[in-house]
């Protein structure tokens, strides 16, 4: 649910930039999610790239996002991955990704 207080509160909406990141830490929880599972301690990533960003609405305060991450293909701590974000029942933003786990 977006807050008044979150950092990407603008205006009486969630910004560009705001929705991007939400969109990578789903990327990001999906990782970790899978260190968890191997009872392993999460490692740092980064986004490596981000393409085909598209952005039909700013969602307002208050509205809640529903955001899914399709893997497309994991290999070697890269992850290349297609995102959804909907809200009320409509996509409003979509965009693909590559993160990558920061050597240790």
């Amino acid at each position: 649910t977006v807050s008044s207080e979150n950092l990407f509160s603008e205006n009486k909406h969630f910004t560009a930039p705001g929705l991007i990141e939400h969109m990578a830490q789903t990327v990001a929880l999906y990782t970790g999610y899978q260190y968890y599972l191997k009872n392993e301690p999460a490692p740092v990533g980064y986004i490596g790239s981000i393409k085909k960003v598209e952005i039909e609405r700013l969602p307002k305060i208050s509205e809640e996002l529903t955001t899914t991450a399709t893997i497309l293909h994991e290999i070697m701590g890269v992850t290349l991955v297609n995102i959804i974000t909907e809200c009320n029942g409509s996509t409003i933003a979509a965009s693909q990704m590559k993160t990558v786990i920061a050597p240790s």
